[in-house]
């Protein structure tokens, strides 16, 4: 796609206020592929009073229209899905495969889940000698990471606008052409005006606009616990409510009784997916020590398949990022088996898949997320060890669990602090409520409890 020069506020594409651009980088061969406006304070006032502007006649929609649309906006990004996922790859690095089927499909089925939310949800309920209503938020503030560009977007913006809420999004500044795609087909699907708005520009400034804007009612961040902090500070101060999305070093238990080859092959892949930029990816592999290593060398041989099936990391920093935390763990004493700190690839932000073994669970490695195609095997003694382990760090966002018996990974997942965990490699539900415990965020996306995030409750005593 050509890249706007432009910011969509209002439902039109409008000049930005400042002339600053932000560079579109393809990670793949390090080519400027585009340009996009670098949004200021100015450009996001004015996206925030269009919100507003619109927001008493969007919540007033019935949510049957607001499902009509909603529906129309998947079909939009299902008619569009070849084009999303080319320019997935040309700014993220996505292979082209992974792209079609996860970047560009997920959305899709996400958009149409709450097209069906918000034609059957319940917002009015019958209480005793009351009613209780349940009314959208207001305006939201959406900030976005560049991940999972489109999938981030609208995991927010659909659930917002199915409970009536209007919406300015702040997209990371390394895929911006993504959030323009989105915008256009906002537009093509016939939302109101308004109601949906987008900003381009960098986090410290719009962003930072965006999370103190006094006319912003909600700030919905997904991006690292560094920065939730801060906005999830901002938020408080205005008393303001906040959804944080934040960061992750999810284990994968492998409990004795597993079929180890599955789960550790499952594992591996988990990890390299995506490039390894993926929050819930299962970073730290826990086997039993009667098995350690048998599973260090499948994880080794299964790592070494993917080193020209994955793609770069998103941009140069993350790719010095990265290799730095290699360099960190093999000064701690862990043992590389696969991969390694040295670039693969003279072009490219490229990463090779690593594994390492021996690995302690108070080892930087192991405790920090390293969001690249990074493993960490750990040995546990016994279950009661693999749960210290596994729960072992600040973060609680997701999880696996692999037993010969469903019913022993069930037990033992309910014990770990954590928002989300996969038995014996459960697959993607768009329905089930992802979020974390403790750093990992405040909040839930996906299904109802999504939807429950920009509604607010109203009763009536009679």
């Amino acid at each position: 796609m050509k890249a706007h020069d432009g910011m969509y506020i209002d439902g039109a594409w409008r000049p930005a206020a400042g002339r600053d651009t932000i560079d579109v980088v393809n990670p793949a061969d390090e080519q400027v592929i585009g340009q996009v406006p670098a949004g200021t304070v100015e450009d996001v006032d004015a996206a925030v009073r269009a919100a507003r502007a619109a927001f008493p006649g969007w919540a007033a929609t019935a949510p049957a229209e607001r499902a009509a649309r909603l529906t129309a906006l998947r079909d939009v990004l299902a008619a569009r899905k070849d084009e999303i996922a080319e320019t997935v790859t040309a700014e993220l690095g996505s292979p082209l495969a992974f792209s079609q089927t996860v970047h560009a499909g997920v959305p899709v089925l996400v958009a149409g889940s709450y097209a069906e939310l918000a034609a059957t949800y319940a917002f009015e309920e019958k209480v005793g000698n009351s009613t209780v209503y349940q009314e959208p938020v207001g305006v939201v503030g959406a900030i976005t990471p560049w991940n999972y560009p489109l999938h981030q977007i609208v995991a927010k913006v659909a659930p917002a606008l199915a409970a009536g809420c209007t919406v300015v999004l702040k997209p990371a500044e390394d895929t911006p052409l993504t959030a323009q795609l989105f915008a256009e087909a906002v537009a093509e699907a016939g939302v109101p005006a308004g109601v949906f708005n987008l900003v381009t520009g960098l986090g410290p400034v719009a962003g930072q606009a965006l999370a103190e804007h006094p006319d912003v009612d909600l700030v919905s961040f997904t991006g690292s616990t560094a920065v939730g902090r801060r906005i999830g500070a901002t938020a408080g101060a205005a008393v303001k409510r906040v959804a944080l999305e934040l960061g992750g070093k999810s284990a994968n238990v492998i409990l004795p009784s597993a079929d180890l080859a599955k789960a550790v092959n499952v594992g591996v892949a988990n990890v390299m997916s995506n490039s390894g930029q993926t929050c819930s990816a299962w970073t730290r592999m826990l086997v039993p020590a009667a098995r350690y290593d048998e599973a260090v060398e499948l994880a080794a041989t299964a790592a070494a398949k993917y080193g020209d099936r994955i793609g770069p990391v998103v941009n140069a920093k993350q790719q010095a990022r990265v290799r730095g935390y290699i360099e960190k763990g093999v000064a701690e004493g862990a043992r590389i088996v696969a991969g390694g700190p040295e670039s693969p690839r003279e072009q490219g932000y490229f990463v090779s898949p690593t594994v390492f073994a021996d690995v302690t669970p108070q080892m930087t490695i192991a405790q920090e997320e390293i969001f690249g195609p990074v493993l960490t095997i750990l040995r546990y003694e016994d279950e009661e060890d693999a749960l210290r382990i596994a729960n072992g760090t600040v973060y609680g966002l997701a999880g696996a669990v692999w037993a010969g018996e469903e019913s022993e990974a069930v037990a033992f997942a309910r014990r770990l602090d954590t928002g989300q965990v996969d038995i014996n490699g459960g697959r993607f539900n768009p329905l089930a409520p992802f979020g974390g415990y403790k750093q990992s965020g405040v909040g839930r996306e996906l299904g109802t409890h999504g939807l429950s995030e920009y509604l607010q409750t109203k009763s009536l005593q009679f």
